[in-house]
């Protein structure tokens, strides 16, 4: 009898037709909107394999109910919509796709760095309603970038990937982590320091350590009084790190200069979160890892981990 797998959203056929060869498949047959909480109560319940994005909150309550369940294949990096311990408690694997998204993600927060610093987006809304009008000598300034210093929190593959990137702009570089990396250091011409260091000296401070409970609300009002008030904060690594009532807070009162922001608290974000109403806040749809490429590699390595998990074979890359 062949495996059963729940698939949570509708993904590219080729990536279908992999599955399809070896498992019996069920799925939300939807591209942009997610599978209700309902339906996964009910479908985990007789499947072998459920293969989900972070868009599904795969909690305790959820797990109750999968009697059959071998594996929780997630398409994404970050896994903090599982319940970790409750899945190894049950004997279910969680697997994840590292890796892929790496160069991608790192393009993605250097090109958001760019665009704040520069008022990018801005600058483009004030072109197509009108509103320029003339030349004069301080209209929409912004930021240099090339040798201004940048502090990266979190050194692990996109980190580093995002130092390569900021070696081409002479930029001086910090990295705050919860090791330090000597070869990194001298292949990359950067130097480790404490938090604080970082957050005091930095033009620019990105976010790229994983959202974990010792990282949630790591930036807040405490760290915003030690940066530069013309620095900017970039995070494309997960909401929640930072704390948003503290950003906005600083944002307004030009404790920081501007944000760059991939990802929130809570996503899709509320049109009456206000960091929307900021014009020195650039946003994006949490698009980090969007090229086309990338996407189709992410989408096939979660296929991979399913079904070497069901099978009983090692995944590529096993969380739990």
């Amino acid at each position: 009898m062949r495996p059963t797998v729940y698939i949570t959203r509708r993904i590219p056929d080729e990536i279908i037709a992999k599955i399809e060869e070896e498992c019996d498949i069920r799925m939300w047959d939807e591209t942009d909107i997610p599978v209700p909480r309902n339906v996964l109560e009910k479908e985990i319940s007789s499947v072998e394999g459920l293969y989900c994005l972070l868009t599904e909150t795969i909690d305790r309550e959820i797990l109750a109910k999968a009697s059959r369940l071998k594996v929780i294949s997630n398409m994404a990096v970050g896994y903090n919509n599982i319940d970790i311990k409750a899945a190894k408690e049950k004997g279910i694997t969680v697997t994840n796709t590292p890796g892929v998204l790496t160069e991608t993600t790192a393009d993605l927060t250097f090109a958001l760095l760019m665009a704040t610093a520069r008022r990018l987006i801005e600058s483009a809304d004030c072109l197509r309603s009108g509103n320029w009008k003339t030349w004069s000598p301080m209209q929409l300034t912004g930021q240099d970038i090339y040798g201004a210093t940048l502090g990266i929190i979190g050194m692990g593959r996109i980190g580093a990937s995002l130092a390569k990137r900021a070696k081409g702009f002479d930029m001086n570089i910090l990295y705050y982590n919860r090791s330090q990396k000597p070869e990194l250091e001298i292949e990359l011409n950067m130097k480790y320091t404490d938090l604080d260091t970082l957050l005091r000296e930095s033009d620019f401070v990105c976010i790229m350590t994983p959202y974990t409970p010792e990282t949630t609300n790591l930036i807040g009002n405490r760290e915003f009084s030690l940066m530069k008030k013309s620095s900017i904060l970039i995070n494309t690594a997960r909401g929640g790190i930072v704390n948003e009532n503290d950003l906005f807070q600083a944002l307004r009162d030009g404790e920081i200069w501007a944000a760059g922001l991939d990802v929130f608290e809570q996503e899709p974000v509320c049109l009456d979160n206000p960091l929307l109403s900021l014009a020195n806040v650039v946003t994006l749809p949490h698009i980090g890892s969007a090229s086309i490429k990338t996407r189709m590699k992410m989408a096939e390595l979660a296929a991979d981990n399913l079904l070497l998990a069901i099978k009983n074979q090692t995944p590529k890359h096993v969380v739990v």
